[in-house]
């Protein structure tokens, strides 16, 4: 047996799972196609992750968290949902941190700094029984096959690796999911969320926003000041129809600030672009199960989340924990890391804290990206009950802090 596990795919899940696992005696492979370069250094992608309180408190426990650098975490107090167009008949609800037991819901991290950290933390070099696992680069899985004996999995090089557990944390889009020949149920919303970091003249007020406007959906996320100019600075989403996106992706600086500081009806007064934009299409994935024969899900390849919740990541995270806790007990009692009654307990534990949020996500979601005017009556009376209802903000504070 070449490993204990073998993890396909280096993004933050796989990462994650690869640190929970040091100093556990258990050997691991991580296989990924990018070059090593584009690990270790992660280019910005437009994306804000919003870290629950319970996220950041699994962070520190994997030693991720002290190499994001302060610089880089913002405080998340409070969230703030708006439906409808500015005005006086403008639906608010806020979710406000002293609803709950900590001083802030959370913290955000854009995802690059989260992968920087992730990498260095499960790849530092180790001594004795503490040595980082084995990193494959630019290497694709073209076959995967398990018995009751082990995984092998063969690369795009030709060599054919075998371990006592294989695991998927290559996406949403899983292509490792699919050759074991487990379904999953794909949402496509039809939208496409176009992300970028942007100066604005008022304060957020560590405030993030979930805009549900008029024929668009608009986010803010609150940064810290631009490290340049010191001026107010957020990560702004916005989603669209993809063929309405686009003319905006096409348009130069200056009139994208333009553009964006109308969308957001001068609320935050003149906005400016700050970082590079990106666009992607709006999907979520629920896989039907999580395991096979030496085989489990993790992250997105599990369960894909619409972000309108801010819940993916955070889910993701869950997941790595649940796994390798499992792992780690297994080894420690010379017990199968790969026993079908491990794997369907990690699939229960994980399907039962996940299937509701996706659920419930899925229908916010559908309900607020249609315009048909009953749908709009709903979800402005929604919001207008919610912000009178403070059992359920508080309720919604738990949920973001990680701590329900």
């Amino acid at each position: 047996m070449d490993f204990d596990l073998i993890i396909i795919g280096a993004g933050p899940a796989g990462l994650c799972l690869a640190r929970a696992l040091r100093g556990s005696g258990l050997r691991s492979c991580l296989i990924e196609q990018q070059p090593r370069e584009s690990l270790q250094d992660p280019a910005f992608d437009g994306r804000e992750i919003a870290l629950t309180q319970h996220s950041a408190e699994l962070l520190r426990q994997l030693g991720i968290w002290p190499l994001l650098g302060e610089a880089h975490v913002a405080p998340l107090k409070d969230a703030l949902v708006l439906n409808g167009g500015c005005g006086p008949n403008q639906a608010r609800m806020l979710i406000s941190h002293r609803l709950s037991p900590r001083s802030e819901l959370g913290h955000l991290v854009a995802n690059h700094h989260i992968r920087r950290a992730a990498f260095a933390a499960a790849l530092a070099d180790g001594a004795g029984d503490d040595p980082p696992p084995e990193l494959r680069c630019g290497e694709q899985v073209v076959r995967i096959h398990t018995d009751a004996r082990a995984a092998q999995v063969t690369l795009g090089s030709g060599q054919t690796l075998s371990a006592r557990l294989a695991v998927a944390a290559d996406s949403r889009h899983s292509s490792t999911r699919r050759a074991m020949g487990i379904p999953a149920d794909m949402h496509d919303y039809g939208r496409t969320m176009l992300v970028c970091n942007m100066t604005h003249e008022q304060p957020h007020h560590a405030t993030a926003w979930e805009w549900f406007d008029h024929g668009q959906t608009l986010a803010l996320l609150p940064m810290n000041p631009c490290p340049r100019t010191g001026q107010h600075r957020s990560s702004v989403v916005l989603t669209l129809a993809s063929h309405e996106l686009q003319p905006l992706l096409d348009l130069d600086e200056t009139a994208f600030g333009q553009a964006m500081t109308r969308r957001f009806g001068q609320q935050l007064g003149a906005m400016r672009l700050a970082s590079t934009r990106h666009a992607y299409p709006l999907v979520g994935v629920w896989a039907r199960r999580l395991v096979a024969q030496r085989f489990a899900a993790v992250g997105d390849a599990a369960v894909g989340m619409h972000p309108v919740t801010a819940h993916g990541f955070n889910l993701g995270l869950r997941s790595i924990d649940t796994l390798a806790s499992a792992l780690i007990a297994a080894h420690q009692q010379g017990q199968d890391i790969a026993s079908p009654a491990l794997l369907e307990r990690y699939q229960q534990t994980h399907q039962r804290a996940s299937r509701g949020l996706y659920l419930a996500t899925h229908a916010v979601a559908t309900l607020y990206t249609r315009e048909q005017t009953p749908a709009r009556w709903l979800r402005h009376a929604m919001v207008g009950l919610g912000e009178r209802f403070t059992p359920f903000k508080r309720a919604m504070a738990a949920s973001l802090t990680g701590l329900a």
